[in-house]
């Protein structure tokens, strides 16, 4: 299969899972959300957001196990651990993860959404350039 086809596939499946975690618990299915659900201590247990957390973990190991998809890390593990807290920043910033407001809220056409939607897609694109055709890394 191309890798056309298996974006499609992907983004079909997220689609689907992201509809029935709203239909099925009526919570949109935000990472970031799911993550607080899931390490309060009050409601680990309560949540369906376990299950889900629990799913996007294993399915990839399940895929893995009869496709090897070949995964390069270009970036050193500081510039990774720099990003990764800079997105837990702008998710605070932004009252959401990009799967919250990209894929559930655009999708609920909240105008919040599409703005913080736009704005991390920008400043995806800035660091993109800056990075690349700039500092050359």
């Amino acid at each position: 299969m191309n890798d056309i086809l298996y974006a499609l596939l992907g983004g079909a499946i997220l689609g689907l899972a992201v509809v029935g975690y709203l239909f099925v618990n009526g919570r949109i299915a935000g990472i970031s959300g799911l993550i607080a659900q899931v390490l309060n201590p009050q409601t680990i247990f309560k949540t369906p957001a376990l299950w889900f957390m629990l799913g996007l973990i294993v399915v990839p190991f399940n895929y893995g196990i009869f496709n090897q998809p070949k995964i390069e890390m270009l970036s050193s593990p500081l510039t990774l651990s720099i990003a990764g807290l800079l997105v837990g920043f702008g998710t605070r910033l932004g009252s959401g993860c990009t799967s919250g407001h990209g894929i559930c809220g655009m999708s609920r056409l909240s105008k919040r959404s599409i703005v913080a939607t736009m704005t991390f897609m920008l400043a995806g694109f800035i660091t993109v350039f800056i990075t690349k055709h700039l500092l050359g890394l």
